[in-house]
């Protein structure tokens, strides 16, 4: 089938980071997408083209309780104290996630908290810690039985992967210290009771929901590089993806119900991220080091579909539209890019 070559728009991204870990935008059910750049989220309406500024952290009062702030400063004036403390980088959005079939959406930030809008309301609902890094990926769980979307996941550079029930302000309700690195890569499968985590130590776990904090109940090491992308098949129970960084180059599919390697794919570069069809056996790869491309395959063949080019560094962010058709893609060249990939 055909697959336009081009995008069919370009919008500027403005200090868009040029980081593998992050997760910097991300297409909610109300087909708002939300893209962090710099120290602010920005919300574009794709029916409008209307953009309006969600947050600038830069701006946000400091608190006391943040990580970064420095215990051992001299400052008497404690919210001077906290301000000071902060470099400009402690206030950069590090990742975005909408609640599914939500209007609520979770910011992960450099100094490690994560905070929780209402975006109708243009509201910041709540401020949670724990984190003692950045949080670099954020997943939400799947409604399970008819119930709300309640439970989110953050993923940190500092190894470990807290869950919080968003409706309260307390603790985190589980703490999830399996990887050895930065956990760089969060995914919940659909149906909600299975969580992977990918990290820079270049494995992929598999813990169920109600396993224990130090047992995983897969470790995947084929990979040699840091594990960013992740994907469950919509159409497979058990299929899921993940993608290694530069020293890797492979994707690799997974039954997770036995931990059997199904497949390998050689894609030729860093891979940054994975996004199923919902329609079809298909998926998309975006990739950096050295093609900085977009790549739509039919599995499981594992044969490349499009090819698609534009983008001048690595491609490094991708979300998919709630259709199901299109993707944007994001890149250190400051600009995001939009392509119409899958057929319903």
């Amino acid at each position: 089938r055909d697959i336009a070559k081009t995008p069919y728009k370009v919008l500027d991204a403005p200090d868009l980071q040029d980081d593998f870990y992050l997760h910097l935008v991300d297409w909610g059910a109300t087909n708002v997408l939300a893209a962090g750049l710099g120290t602010c989220v920005y919300l574009w309406s794709a029916q409008t083209g209307h953009v309006t500024k969600l947050v600038d952290l830069a701006e946000e009062p400091p608190s006391t309780a943040d990580p970064a702030y420095r215990a051992d400063t001299l400052d008497t004036n404690p919210a001077a104290a906290a301000a000071s403390s902060l470099s400009p980088a402690d206030h950069f959005v590090t990742s975005v996630a909408w609640m599914p079939r939500g209007t609520h959406l979770a910011v992960g930030t450099q100094r490690g908290t994560v905070q929780l809008w209402d975006v109708g309301r243009c509201r910041k609902i709540r401020e949670f810690r724990g984190h003692l890094g950045r949080v670099g990926c954020l997943a939400w769980q799947p409604a399970i039985a008819g119930t709300h979307t309640t439970v989110l996941s953050s993923g940190s550079r500092d190894r470990t992967i807290l869950h919080r029930d968003v409706r309260v302000a307390g603790d985190a309700v589980g703490r999830w210290a399996v990887h050895r690195q930065e956990v760089c890569g969060l995914t919940w499968h659909p149906d909600g009771g299975v969580l992977a985590s990918g990290g820079n130590d270049n494995t992929v776990l598999v813990p169920a929901l109600a396993s224990s904090t130090t047992a995983p109940l897969h470790r995947l090491t084929a990979h040699t590089a840091a594990v960013k992308a992740l994907a469950w098949s919509p159409r497979q129970a058990h299929l899921l993806a993940s993608g290694g960084g530069t020293a890797d180059r492979t994707i690799r599919f997974w039954n997770t119900a036995t931990g059997a390697a199904l497949a390998r794919l050689d894609a030729g570069s860093q891979v940054s991220n994975i996004a199923w069809s919902p329609h079809a056996n298909e998926f998309v790869s975006t990739h950096g080091y050295s093609r900085n491309a977009v790549v739509v395959w039919r599995y499981p063949s594992l044969r490349p579909l499009a090819t698609l080019t534009g983008h001048t560094c690595r491609v490094l962010q991708l979300a998919l539209s709630p259709d199901g058709q299109d993707v944007v893609t994001g890149a250190g060249d400051e600009t995001l890019r939009f392509w119409r990939v899958f057929h319903q």
